[in-house]
């Protein structure tokens, strides 16, 4: 028991509570500028919010980034709707937790990259179904079905396209954000 708690202690220390808190702020902040790349769905907006959630899974690790995930969502709903935010919620903890928990015992490139890839496809998948059982029935009613069939290949390739774009981008700035923490002993 002694040695869970200063587990939880040097997990939750104040620096990487501090680290966590800004990354809630980071990717809460960098979701706001959102944007369609699709203009017959311009309801699928991309952001990159969710770059500095894999950040930190990646550097403090999974439960970590959920941690930073619902707090980001959370905010987000204060001036957003429940629904798309409790959604969007599933879809980045299903896109987070693979590459964030094999990352804790296999670190390289070629272990990251294929665990991003099958991550995309997962994440993919969860924002079908979120989108098909969840948002669209509750945005659209009666008329979802149909609504989702007709956005289908949209919401397919949007997803697709988004956890791709945050993978890439995970992937270039993770060393160097590694290397800065190292430094600091965080």
């Amino acid at each position: 028991m002694e040695e869970k708690k200063v587990d939880l202690r040097k997990r939750f220390s104040a620096k990487r509570l501090a680290l966590m808190a800004v990354f809630v702020a980071l990717s809460y902040v960098v979701s706001l500028f959102d944007f369609p790349i699709f203009p017959a769905v311009p309801f699928l907006k991309l952001d990159f919010g969710n770059v500095f959630i894999l950040l930190i899974a990646f550097l403090l690790g999974p439960m970590e980034g959920v941690i930073v995930c619902v707090l980001k969502e959370s905010l987000r709903m204060i001036g957003g709707t429940i629904v798309g935010e409790l959604a969007n919620m599933m879809i980045t903890c299903s896109f987070i937790l693979v590459p964030a928990i094999v990352y804790q015992f296999k670190k390289g490139l070629k272990w990251v990259v294929p665990c991003l890839a099958i991550a995309c496809v997962i994440a993919t998948g969860v924002a079908l179904l979120t989108n098909r059982f969840i948002n669209f029935p509750l945005y659209m009613g009666a008329g979802a079905a149909a609504v989702f069939a007709e956005s289908f290949w949209f919401i397919l390739a949007f997803n697709l396209v988004k956890t791709v774009a945050i993978s890439i981008l995970t992937l270039l700035l993770y060393k160097r954000l590694s290397n800065f923490l190292k430094r600091w002993k965080i």
